[in-house]
């Protein structure tokens, strides 16, 4: 399966044909797709599916090891081998884009081991191994707030895991893997502010983003603090 996503997270809609097909639980697997599949903290992608006799509607993008598959409303009138047309829900996942590279620059700004994070329309959040006193809320915004002064780039380098394990600090998230596509790892880097393995989609420059909001710091135990993020708009 071909990931249009990984190379350009900004295509919206595409062409391609079914190669698998699940009927009873209603998935579809694509030669190619533009759809991201839930992961990482990232929820899958909906949208749209243009057959010659329907339009099919696309409740979640799933992932099944490397492989993708799409949930969809139904599955009467499909066959393997039928050629359709995909288009994604563009605004949903526009501000997933822009929610999930803020939480880089979240990353990089507190520099302690991730154990966990959700990105959502609304309200983002990333968990740190870190105790009580270790994370001030004024002083990441003022971080947060310098950083977006400039524009930053984005862009992507693939490495192989061997590569990977020789500067194991690339790795911020303690308790999940990076993934992996062909056997190769995808960085996403920021800049000069960050640089570390992600399969996620984001913007393509730090200007997208817009301002970021520092909201509530939660204790979730000891050794867990929770850092809620918005956007302004």
């Amino acid at each position: 399966m071909i990931k249009l996503f990984e190379k350009n997270p900004y295509v919206i809609e595409f062409e391609t044909q079914i190669i698998n097909l699940d009927e009873e639980n209603k998935l579809i697997e694509l030669e190619k797709t533009a759809f991201y599949g839930k992961g990482g903290g990232q929820p899958g992608d909906s949208g749209i599916l243009i057959t010659e006799l329907e339009t099919i509607e696309v409740i979640e993008t799933i992932k099944k090891e490397d492989i993708l598959l799409h949930q969809v409303s139904s599955v009467n009138n499909l066959k393997i081998g039928n050629l359709i047309k995909g288009k994604i829900d563009w605004e949903k996942r526009y501000k997933f884009m822009r929610m999930h590279t803020a939480l880089h620059l979240l990353c990089a700004v507190v520099p302690m081991g991730v154990t966990g994070g959700q990105i959502g329309d609304l309200k983002s959040r990333l968990d740190f191994n870190a105790d009580a006193n270790s994370i001030n809320k004024e002083e990441i915004q003022e971080k947060l707030n310098n950083i977006l002064k400039n524009d930053h780039k984005i862009t992507y380098e693939w490495i192989r895991s061997e590569q990977l394990e020789k500067k194991p600090d690339l790795v911020r998230t303690m308790s999940v893997k990076p993934p992996k596509t062909n056997g190769k790892i995808r960085l996403v880097k920021i800049g000069n502010i960050d640089l570390q393995p992600c399969g996620g989609t984001h913007v393509k420059n730090t200007s997208e983003i817009g301002s970021i909001v520092v909201g509530k710091i939660e204790n979730k135990g000891k050794m867990n603090r929770r850092v809620n993020i918005s956007l302004s708009d």
